[in-house]
């Protein structure tokens, strides 16, 4: 096997996000349930014999030490000498947005060039490396819909029923580092459980990190404005600026940007589904110590 094109990178949503705590050494207690969504990056990977890592950008332009080479980097150390990859990267998830998407780009670089470079690690030595690239790697890796807990380290999978949402990112981006260091955040949020989101899975609970965004980045309060204006309550997912809502079981077929009308023309929308698994669910071989905690 010399090449692989075409291999998605979901985005997710964070139906839920709560800080109930912080750690002596600064890193904030979670809970949050993640959940794939049909909004994907492609990527496209081809052999090199020269050792070398070089990434292609189809679209918008990406620092050059991105999270895919640098997850290409680390699983390189697990490849024959001299064996590299070319890898072409056709960006569509918005970046700073809460969606995740430079962790799931760095979760199939990982489980494609496992494939494409014949090493047939298991899920759980991939999770081990995409744990130290970023906190949101091993949920991609995992493959599924989860509760997650701590400091993203405790994935535990769950059942989503189908639904369908309107996602909408402005032109502003968030800083995570901002948020998470604000005095005004709040960091006591109760305990919540599992039975409890269950009951009401896309109205559960809230984004405690919404109320400081939205003071460091307007575009949030008008993204949220927007969808109220359309009689939909939205929410900010994860740490990013974009907020969603889920629609109605009677809104009609799917509608383009551009069939909403006057949405604003810095802004990205895209209606989108739930996935129940990950597109590469089966690429890494599973073992016993790949499920649960990470």
């Amino acid at each position: 096997m010399h090449a692989l094109f075409d291999v998605p990178a979901p985005a997710k949503l964070n139906l839920f996000l709560h800080v109930t705590g912080r750690r002596h050494d600064g890193y904030h207690l979670l809970q949050s349930v993640f959940m794939l969504i049909d909004w994907h990056d492609t990527l496209h990977f081809e052999t090199r014999s020269d050792g070398r890592i070089s990434r292609e950008d189809i679209g918008a332009v990406l620092p050059d030490e991105d999270l895919t080479v640098r997850a290409a980097r680390a699983l390189q150390v697990f490849a024959p000498a001299g064996v590299g990859a070319h890898i072409a990267l056709e960006k569509r998830i918005p970046s700073q947005a809460g969606m995740g998407g430079g962790s799931s780009d760095a979760a199939s670089c990982l489980l494609a060039l496992n494939r494409l470079w014949g090493l047939h690690l298991p899920l759980s030595v991939l999770v081990a490396i995409g744990l130290k690239l970023g906190a949101d790697v091993p949920f991609f890796l995992h493959g599924c819909n989860a509760w997650v807990e701590g400091i993203g380290d405790s994935i535990q999978p769950i059942d989503i029923p189908n639904g369908r949402f309107v996602v909408v990112k402005t032109s502003q981006g968030l800083d995570t580092k901002a948020i998470f260091s604000h005095p005004a955040l709040t960091r006591d949020s109760e305990t919540a459980t599992i039975s409890g989101f269950a009951a009401d899975p896309f109205g559960f609970g809230q984004n405690d990190l919404q109320a400081v965004a939205q003071c460091l980045c307007p575009g949030v309060t008008d993204a949220l404005n927007w969808l109220r204006d359309r009689g939909l309550q939205g929410r900010m997912t994860g740490s990013g600026s974009a907020v969603f809502a889920q629609m109605r079981q009677d809104a009609g077929p799917i509608k383009t940007s551009a069939e909403w009308g006057d949405v604003p023309g810095n802004w990205q929308l895209r209606e989108c589904v739930n996935l129940g698994v990950h597109p590469l669910v089966g690429w890494a071989p599973s073992d016993d110590s790949s499920v649960g905690s990470v």
